[in-house]
């Protein structure tokens, strides 16, 4: 890596961890909400979908400004909207104040995969190895983040560390005010032609109709597919996350000795060893990452997509069995649930860049982050219904469809690399 790959991956590796920090602090807020203020779960959990949901859906039109402005600017200013997010929430009253901030979070958290992405896709030469670093900091920022969150709050108000948290952002946007780099160094110097008149530099879209025609245009069968891969993958990551703290302890003991220690704190309750398991899973993925993105400059990313499918289908059917036989087994095949879970991530991305156009990339990436976080949200209400209805071990069958559905439309894409790849030749 160059030292203009240095400067992209920093910058968009600190703003992805920082994401990722805002995203999963929140759950553990929630605990504290609950007696904190006179609401139901119903209530809490809609106030919470709307940050959520925001954060997938405003993704697509995140990635319409990234190809307009800039990511650089648009990472900035989501850095800018989650501290100022969070410095809301700290001197939230009221549970509907708290649904504003969070909302306003998940606006301002939905530009940045479209905008960090579509940077390293055209900015960085080595752009497996890229998404491997920003993979590992977000995931740094998935385990860390709601860890150091929960360990605040034994010892602080939570008022407090909401407040905490708006630092981080305060010094990702001075960092950002300093960060110099081409945006464009690992594409052609030419700009590519606008269609139908658009922004012959930025390839963005001027009106609805060129979105639409430019929308038309990208889904190409090969993106098509990747599409369809990606929302496999975003229905069994949600699925499978949602509701792992609660499913690994009812094959754990509780961690009676650490509690003990905090028996005066909200959360006493909350610190049994499957929160510890489950952030060590989380922490497993950073390896994950880092070799799915160096796999993506190896070997053919729908091939990888293959492999990785393949072995989440059967970590998905033996993770029960595997569970029952006693804790050895269970952290083993936690672990490789996270590795591979993670390793898809830069695998897809790398794909998306491969089916679709660098004056695009930013309306690309906001289609999948789209199906990603939006469609996936789905994932976790599907897990819920067959967690209530066949138990456990039902739920994990369940749950392996997906993954089966994404090595099916994974192997589609690589045949038709393949066949694409013979015709040139």
């Amino acid at each position: 890596m160059d030292s203009n790959d240095r400067a992209i991956v920093s910058f968009t590796g600190l703003a992805h961890a920082l994401v990722h920090t805002y995203e999963l602090s929140v759950p553990i807020f929630v605990v504290v909400w609950l007696t904190e203020f006179p609401v139901t779960t119903a209530t809490l959990g809609t106030a919470v979908a709307v940050g959520y949901g925001l954060f997938g859906v405003g993704a697509l039109p995140g990635g319409v400004l990234a190809d307009r402005y800039g990511s650089n600017t648009l990472v900035t200013a989501c850095l800018v909207g989650m501290g100022a997010s969070f410095l809301l929430l700290s001197v939230a009253p009221s549970v509907p104040v708290i649904a504003v901030a969070l909302g306003l979070w998940g606006l301002a958290a939905s530009v940045y995969h479209p905008a960090g992405l579509a940077l390293i896709s055209k900015g960085v030469e080595a752009r497996g190895t890229g998404f491997a670093y920003h993979g590992m900091a977000g995931n740094a920022g998935i385990a860390l983040g709601p860890l150091v969150t929960a360990l605040l709050l034994l010892v602080v108000d939570w008022r407090v560390v909401a407040a905490l948290l708006v630092l981080p952002a305060v010094a990702a946007v001075a960092y950002a005010r300093t960060a110099e780099f081409d945006e464009t160094a690992a594409v052609d110097a030419a700009p590519e032609p606008a269609s139908d008149g658009g922004d012959s530099t930025t390839g963005a879209p001027d009106s609805l109709a060129e979105f639409l025609t430019d929308s038309r245009a990208l889904f190409t069968a090969g993106f098509t597919l990747a599409m369809l891969v990606v929302i496999a993958n975003g229905l069994f990551y949600r699925g499978v996350l949602t509701f792992l703290p609660d499913v690994l302890g009812d094959f754990l003991p509780p961690l009676g000795d650490v509690v003990g220690l905090f028996a005066d704190s909200p959360l006493a309750a909350e610190f049994d060893l499957a929160s510890y398991l489950y952030v060590a899973l989380l922490t497993v993925g950073i390896g994950g990452q880092y070799a799915g993105g160096k796999l993506t400059d190896r070997i053919p990313t729908a091939a990888g997509m293959v492999a990785v499918f393949a072995g989440l289908a059967v970590v998905a059917v033996s993770f029960v069995p595997a569970a029952r036989i006693g804790v050895g087994p269970l952290l083993a095949v936690s672990a490789v649930l996270g590795f591979l879970l993670f390793a898809l991530q830069p695998l897809y991305q790398a794909t998306i860049a491969e089916n679709s156009p660098p004056g695009g990339r930013g309306l690309s990436y906001g289609y999948t982050y789209l199906c990603s976080f939006g469609v996936g949200a789905a994932g976790a209400a599907v897990s819920g219904y067959l967690l209530s209805t066949v138990g456990v071990n039902g739920t994990f069958l369940g749950l392996a469809v997906f993954p089966a559905l994404g090595f099916g439309f994974a192997l589609a894409l690589w045949r038709l690399g393949r066949r694409d790849t013979g015709r040139s030749a």
